[in-house]
């Protein structure tokens, strides 16, 4: 299996990257030889649309799936239609290698819905602002 794994670095020693689509490279793995191919993320930079973009050169690498942290929902569906399985759970801390190896024995499950996105904690809240009446004056001594 060809298993595309977001990396800080380009060795099978770097540190995963829990990111998808701002992730640094992906390091094209075959699972059963540990053979790799390092692909920078040349979508990284981009202002938006990095995770579709991101997703298109993983599929154009042939990745039969994808081990990284979280994937937002426009990735998530570029992903699926690629017909790349999307396996999350990374959190940074573990190597590339480490990471393979967890994944050989079953320690990630198969992602069935994004994970991340826009509106995540971004909205505008619900506070009262400006006292709303409250606490601004209108008492009398």
């Amino acid at each position: 299996m060809k298993l595309c794994v977001t990396s800080t670095g380009k060795a099978l020693d770097s540190r995963v990257d829990g990111r998808f689509g701002r992730a640094s490279y992906f390091l094209i793995i075959d699972t059963d030889t540990m053979e790799f191919d390092v692909v920078p993320n040349t979508a990284q930079a981009a202002g938006s649309g990095a995770g579709i973009a991101a997703a298109q050169i993983v599929s154009n690498k042939g990745a039969d799936a994808l081990l990284t942290g979280a994937v937002g929902p426009n990735a998530f569906t570029a992903l699926r239609a690629a017909k790349i399985k999307i396996y999350e759970g990374l959190t940074g801390n573990e190597t590339v290698k480490d990471a393979v190896e967890g994944f050989k024995q079953g320690a990630y499950s198969e992602a069935s819905a994004p994970s991340g996105g826009p509106g995540r904690g971004m909205g505008r809240g619900r506070g009262m602002g400006a006292g709303r009446g409250r606490g601004f004056g209108g008492g009398r001594l």
